[in-house]
C-alpha cells in the first residue's frame, strides 16, 4: 500500500507472469491525480482485470466507499479474496469472470461507478476498445464518472468510443494512463483543458 489506512500492510501477490501489477510510482501518480479531482474518497470504483486487487484495495485504503473487482483468473481471484479478508474488507464484490461480462452484469443490476479502472494484460489490445464501448453504451458510469486505462506507453488505446472521450494522457516510464469521460460533461478549466 502507498497511502491511507492500510499504508503499512503488505498484500499477497501472484508468482509468475499471470498478472502484471501496477508499479507503485504509477499508482501514486494515478491516485494523486484522482484525489485532487475528488474521485477517490467517497467514490464507488470498478477495478477491471483486477489481478490480486492492489489498485482497488488502494482506493479503499484512501476512502473509496466500495470497489467491485473483476478478475477472470481463478488463482488471482483467490489471492484477491485473501487480501480483502486479511484487511477485514467486505466492500464491493469479486466477480470471477472477464471484465466485459462483469460490466454487463453490474450494468443490468443498476450498479453505478464514479471510477472504472482497467488494466488488462498489455498484449490484450482489443480489450481496451471492448471495455470503452460497453461503458459508452451502458449506464454504468455515474454522472461525472471517469474511466482510467493503464497501458503501454507505445500503445494507444484510442480517443474513446461514442461520447466517451479521452481528455488526458499521462506517460510515466514505459506505462501510461488514459483518462476518459463522457463528452457532455467535459468542463474546461481556466486554461481551457478538461479538469482532472
Amino acid at each position: 500500500m502507498i497511502a491511507g489506512k492500510f499504508r503499512s500492510r503488505t498484500l499477497k501477490s501472484l508468482e509468475g507472469l499471470e498478472t502484471r501489477p501496477t508499479y507503485d510510482r504509477l499508482k501514486e501518480t494515478l491516485f494523486n491525480v484522482l484525489a485532487s479531482a475528488g474521485m477517490v474518497a467517497g467514490c464507488a470504483w470498478a477495478d477491471l482485470f483486477a489481478g490480486t486487487g492492489a489498485v482497488g484495495i488502494e482506493a479503499l485504503s484512501r476512502g473509496a466507499t466500495s470497489v467491485h473487482f473483476a478478475e477472470s483468473s481463478g488463482n488471482a481471484a483467490k489471492i484477491l479474496r485473501q487480501n480483502l479478508a486479511s484487511l477485514g474488507l467486505e466492500a464491493g464484490d469479486v466477480a470471477e469472470r472477464n471484465a466485459a461480462e462483469a460490466l454487463r452484469q453490474w450494468d443490468k443490476a443498476e450498479i453505478r461507478f464514479d471510477v472504472c479502472f482497467l488494466d488488462p494484460p498489455y498484449r490484450l489490445h482489443g480489450a481496451y476498445e471492448e471495455i470503452l464501448r460497453i461503458v459508452a453504451r451502458g449506464t454504468i458510469l455515474s454522472e461525472g464518472g471517469i474511466v482510467v486505462a493503464e497501458h503501454e506507453k507505445r500503445f494507444d488505446p484510442g480517443d474513446g468510443e461514442g461520447n466517451l472521450r479521452r481528455y488526458r494522457l499521462l506517460k510515466q516510464g514505459e506505462s501510461a494512463l488514459s483518462f476518459y469521460r463522457r463528452s457532455d460533461v467535459l468542463l474546461p478549466d481556466a486554461a481551457g483543458r478538461p479538469e482532472v
